[in-house]
């Protein structure tokens, strides 16, 4: 028993390893299998810092001077700087607004100069502004100076760019000017190292934004200056850069390494591990069901409801799904060199292991169980929410019955109660005596009444079981009983109705026994027959070709009736899809028409056709609709009266498409049309023509399922088909 026990456990900390380490190695084995330091995103990103900053810093900076010719300013520019603060009467009222009261307030003091030199401050800017509007170049001189700040004020920012702590040495040469810029040693022992050729050189740009940012950001210059134009041309470098192993071990990279070899080594553990989990798990440890069955754990998890068996199983899948990805995996994916961290992963480990067996121990009783045919329906009914349920049901049944019965409970209660103490103090009977009379006899009566009610009802619906089923139960007033009396009659009804579909159906299912046979057998019977004539060695070889023919038209004949079934079946067990667009009616129609034109010119019958002059659009599955026409248009062709005419419309009635198709049957028809959108059912009861007896079945559920009517109006032989469906 224990051993059972210590080997599922077993198991499941082998399982909780590996689907610790499948989203681990799905992150980390990429960046980290045949790969070093330098190879890293982290690593590459700062390097690709260093290129920039040197570039903009050393190789290659921008000259203000030389930025300063290039400066342009736009007619937009000076448009925006001139309305900034509003057109030219707003912009000098707010200056007057501005210096009014400081001004009135230097007069009341007496201060004449400070009244004075306000004054000429206040003349001096709307001056400013007066100039604004007069003269483009004025304005422009200003935008100038303030794009030349704001250029200083960049190129300050740049050059104070720190690279100084890279332990990175290089030497560069331009390819074109011959210029070298070095630094350090490079002929060293290097951790890291990168040549550049005349083939792929290092490209320096006098900025540090990539190649798509071509402006300052808002913050360094409210206008647009395009680094594209004043950045000086991109230079290019062969030469070396590299890291050497000393300056490496002394600087911040050498941290880093040691935090990505901890997590590689880490994970390469991991990976090992899991490894020889999974080999394990298909060779020595191969799961046995017996190892949970054969437990003690067994009896004890019987005696649970499903209630209590369903929480177990949420709590611990709970466990594996918060252990495997946001907990255990993190500590392989990041580098997390501190204290605690390996009892973290054995705690997540642990955790894992326990979700692991609970969740098997639960699947395996719950497959033992399934097996056993009602047990799972039966420790559903017995669990503690199918009761709490049915006991909220039956409570709330009928509400207000309920409340009837329990006030006459109350009530009868209360003059027992009454009766008891008008015996102790017969002076009580002057109360008692009226709430008799006014309370307690009309509950009496009503009572009585309603259980009178309730018996007869009781009685007749004894009767319905007994089969009796065309006595009406009578329905007096407005109460729940009355309202149950009227339940049972319209059962009584559905019932009748019941039976006679029933009836019904089993007459339709004889005959879709006897046709389908029928329709099958034939020209089955047919492709025997003549497949073993064929099999006669002396045929001459003109009969062989004919035989051919026939089994060829046979075989179609029965591809079709089976392609035809197929499809009604899955019409009416709701698998069929509809895709829907936008259709010409109209144009579907006239493609249909024209698919028949040559059996229609080869028949008797006379079409006349009617279309309306507009397009009528709606949104229907095109292929489905085209079947919809081609069918009630074969129909015509197959069962009109020789040298008849048939009449085909298509016309907008209100917002729908109404479509018609009338002609002179050439058989007798039923006077019950429902029976020709029965399956296999046709006017032709001999079943001499070629037809499946499903086209108009199959129309039929086309057009259902597009939300439109179809119907059939029968009058002696003429036989008209009207199609309705609503339009866009």
């Amino acid at each position: 028993m224990k051993k059972q026990s210590y080997k599922i456990v077993i198991w499941s900390m082998l399982v909780a390893l590996i689907l610790i380490a499948i989203p681990s190695a799905i992150r980390l084995a990429p960046e980290m299998v045949g790969k070093r330091y330098v190879d890293t995103y982290q690593f590459q990103q700062e390097m690709e810092g260093f290129y920039n900053t040197l570039g903009a810093t050393v190789l290659n900076p921008i000259e203000l001077e030389e930025a300063k010719k290039k400066l342009i300013v736009t007619a937009d520019e000076i448009e925006e700087h001139r309305m900034r603060y509003g057109y030219l009467s707003e912009q000098i009222q707010n200056i007057q607004d501005q210096y009014e009261d400081q001004i009135w307030e230097a007069e009341e003091a007496g201060n004449d100069r400070v009244k004075e030199s306000l004054i000429k401050e206040r003349d001096q800017k709307i001056e400013d502004v007066e100039l604004n509007f007069e003269s483009d170049e004025h304005v422009k001189e200003k935008i100038i100076a303030e794009k030349v700040a704001a250029l200083k004020e960049f190129i300050a920012n740049t050059q104070q760019r720190s690279w100084s702590s890279f332990p990175v040495a290089y030497e560069l040469t331009d390819i074109k000017t011959g210029e070298t810029f070095s630094r350090g040693e490079v002929d060293v022992s290097t951790f890291y190292e990168k040549k550049f050729d005349e083939e792929s050189p290092l490209k320096a740009r006098s900025s540090m934004s990539g190649e798509d940012e071509t402006t300052w950001d808002a913050a360094v210059s409210q206008y647009e200056v395009n680094l594209s134009e004043i950045q000086n041309p991109i230079r290019e470098f062969t030469g070396r850069v590299v890291v050497s192993e000393k300056a490496m071990e002394a600087s911040h990279f050498n941290n880093h390494l040691k935090q990505y070899n901890y997590k590689k080594y880490r994970n390469y553990t991991l990976w090992v591990l899991s490894i020889v989990a999974l080999i394990l798990l298909f060779t020595k440890l191969r799961f046995r069901k017996e190892w949970i069955i054969d437990s003690h754990l067994l009896a004890r998890y019987e005696t649970l409801k499903v209630d209590m068996k369903v929480l177990i199983f949420i709590v611990a899948l709970f466990i594996v799904v918060e252990m495997m990805i946001p907990n255990a995996t993190s500590y392989f994916y990041y580098n997390d060199v501190y204290r605690g961290a390996w009892s973290r992963q054995l705690f997540s480990l642990i955790a894992l292991t326990v979700g692991v067996m609970w969740l098997t121990i639960q699947l395996v009783f719950f497959v033992e169980r399934w097996k056993v045919v009602g047990r799972f329906e039966e420790d559903l009914a017995k669990s503690y929410a199918v009761q709490f349920l049915k006991a909220i049901r039956d409570m709330f049944l009928n509400r207000t019955l309920g409340i009837q019965f329990f006030i006459l409970l109350i009530g009868f209660f209360l003059a027992g109660i009454g009766f008891a103490v008008v015996i102790v103090q017969p002076f009580a009977l002057v109360i008692y005596f009226p709430a008799v009379m006014l309370l307690g006899l009309p509950a009496l009566f009503l009572f009585a009444r309603r259980a009178a009610y309730l018996n007869r009802i009781l009685v007749s619906a004894e009767k319905m079981a007994n089969g009796m089923l065309y006595e009406d139960i009578k329905a007096k007033g407005k109460s729940p009983l009355a309202k149950h009396a009227e339940n049972l009659n319209r059962l009584r009804e559905g019932v009748q109705i019941s039976m006679n579909e029933q009836a019904k159906s089993e007459r339709l299912k004889t005959e879709l026994i006897t046709n389908v046979s029928h329709d099958l057998r034939t020209p089955l019977t047919s492709i025997i027959t003549y497949t073993d004539l064929l099999k006669a060695k002396d045929l001459p070889e003109e009969d062989r070709l004919k035989y051919v023919d026939i089994l060829d038209k046979k075989s179609a004949r029965l591809k079709t009736l089976i392609e035809d079934l197929f499809e009604v079946s899955k019409m009416a067990s709701g698998n069929l899809e509809l895709h829907k667009n936008q259709v010409n009616l109209t144009q579907l129609l006239q493609q249909a028409l024209a698919e028949h034109e040559e059996e229609i010119s080869n028949s008797s019958l006379d079409f006349r056709i009617q279309l309306p002059e507009k397009a009528l659009i709606a949104s229907v599955d095109g292929q489905k609709w085209w079947r919809v026409l081609d069918n009630l248009i074969v129909n015509a062709l197959k069962y009109s009266m020789v040298g008849t005419r048939v009449y085909i419309n298509l016309d907008q009635v209100g917002n729908r498409a109404q479509f018609i198709v009338k002609n002179i049957s050439k058989y007798e028809l039923s006077e019950n049309s429902d029976e020709l959108f029965e399956r296999f059912k046709r006017a032709d009861t001999s079943r001499h023509t070629d037809g499946s007896g499903l086209g108009l079945a199959i129309a039929q559920s086309i057009v259902d399922m597009h939300g439109g009517e179809m119907k059939i109006d029968i009058d002696g032989d003429l036989f008209k088909v009207t199609v309705e469906l609503p339009v866009s």
